[in-house]
């Protein structure tokens, strides 16, 4: 996420940080670096510009604190501006008494009909009780693709006849909601290839009639300021209360996710950060600035691992480890459970210190590292899982043939997995005394 503007910020930092004494000549330099790395992200002109001026005048007219160096002190005031164009706070949905309905609008091709599956998944987890509308009736196929997704997810669909207008199908939603016990319905609307009168209209009778909590906007971020001018004319003629930024996984330099706040006023509300239903992410302004200083977010790690991981099954690992019984078995597990998490280049990046290694750990993922090894596990038998010393040479090259590797590959696997199963004998036999750390293999 951001990834080009958070390396060139990052190396300033680190530059900053290691700067006993700052001159007026390197606080215009570093400066200009900011200016520069934001700009190459396709931040708004007008944003960047108030930024590094606001910086400036901090930095000058800040005191220097005892024992802080001036260089983390500037390190710290780029971190709250971050913050600060990012929105300051999180903006929570604001859904009253039931059913609330949130209606989701954006141009055609922003990720509309995913994100509204992906955002009554999010909902659910929430405790909530969501419901979705198919009311995008122009764009071919849009109805069958939200039944299909929603089908996916377990959420029921409510669509419409052919020819039924966008406001009797999201009116019988909310019927089915409030006879279904559904709390929300997400509503998702048509969109267009670009700005039409006719869209805006039918978009204005939509609010009109349904009363939205929340009117959220979804936008491609991919599409840099592009994305910022729609937000505009959008906001100008409806009552946008969010917005939903999509593609926010790749690099897309991503500036409009600095912009987009400063010039529309409207808050960021969710991040889509990968292609499954689960990877909607809530915006929060102060873990995305860290993120993007490479200061880590283990909130939000945290929270991804509350989501994704089986709690029962993390504890029998556990138990596994301390009993010195851990195996293949149980490492393909908690791999399969890493990946519920999301890319492991994203988990990386909310780690403190680690950011600098998640493209090289995503590169490695891209290229079949982790299928390699899923694959090679896969094509063990249970008891080869369980006892892996009794692979000798002749299953080395079964299984290299049943998993589409090599017999080297699978030397590797086994050679990483004894190393880490000595380890784990350690940990779990009370190798070390009590307050001493373990001593690791080879030392």
């Amino acid at each position: 996420m951001l990834e080009t503007l958070s390396a060139r910020l990052q190396a300033i930092a680190a530059r900053l940080r290691g700067q006993a004494r700052l001159t007026d000549a390197d606080l215009d330099a570093a400066l200009r670096e900011v200016r520069l790395a934001l700009l190459e992200a396709d931040v708004h002109f007008r944003v960047v510009k108030t930024f590094v001026a606001r910086i400036r005048e901090r930095a000058i007219g800040s005191a220097v604190l005892d024992g802080v160096r001036p260089g983390h002190q500037v390190v710290k005031l780029v971190h709250e501006e971050l913050v600060d164009i990012l929105g300051g706070e999180r903006h929570a949905l604001r859904l009253g008494p039931g059913p609330a309905v949130v209606l989701l609008v954006g141009l055609q091709g922003s990720g509309k009909t995913t994100s509204s599956a992906k955002l009554a998944v999010r909902l659910r987890r929430d405790g909530h009780r969501p419901l979705l509308v198919a009311a995008d009736v122009y764009r071919p196929a849009a109805v069958e693709q939200l039944v299909r997704l929603g089908q996916q997810v377990g959420i029921e669909v409510v669509t419409g006849p052919t020819g039924t207008p966008p406001a009797a199908i999201a009116d019988a939603g909310l019927a089915a909601a409030r006879g279904g016990g559904a709390d929300v319905v997400i509503v998702d609307t048509a969109g267009r290839q670009h700005m039409d009168q006719p869209m805006m209209a039918e978009l204005e009778g939509l609010v009109s009639a349904l009363q939205p909590a929340e009117s959220l906007l979804v936008l491609d971020a991919m599409t840099g300021q592009e994305a910022v001018r729609v937000a505009e004319t959008f906001h100008a003629t409806l009552p946008i209360t969010g917005l939903i930024l999509t593609k926010m996984d790749g690099d897309a330099r991503g500036g409009a996710a600095l912009s987009i706040r400063t010039v529309t006023g409207v808050p960021i509300a969710y991040l889509g950060t990968g292609e499954g239903m689960d990877a909607l992410e809530a915006f929060h302004p102060d873990r995305l600035a860290q993120r993007i200083l490479g200061m880590g977010d283990i909130v939000t790690l945290v929270e991804r691992a509350q989501e994704g991981m089986d709690r029962e099954e993390a504890e029998r690992a556990a138990q596994r480890i301390l009993e010195s019984r851990f195996s293949l078995e149980d490492f393909r597990s908690q791999l399969q459970q890493v990946k519920r998490m999301g890319p492991i280049g994203q988990l990386l990046e909310m780690v403190p210190g680690a950011a600098g290694l998640a493209g090289a750990a995503q590169a490695a993922v891209d290229d079949g590292e982790l299928r390699r090894v899923g694959a090679i596990i896969d094509s063990m038998t249970p008891t080869e899982r369980r006892e892996p010393h009794l692979i000798k040479a002749a299953r080395r090259r079964r299984i290299a043939t049943g998993s589409g590797t090599s017999v080297a590959h699978v030397n590797r696997l086994l050679r990483q997995f004894e190393e880490m199963q000595k380890l784990v004998r350690q940990l779990g036999s009370g190798g070390s005394r009590p307050g001493q750390a373990p001593r690791l293999p080879g030392r």
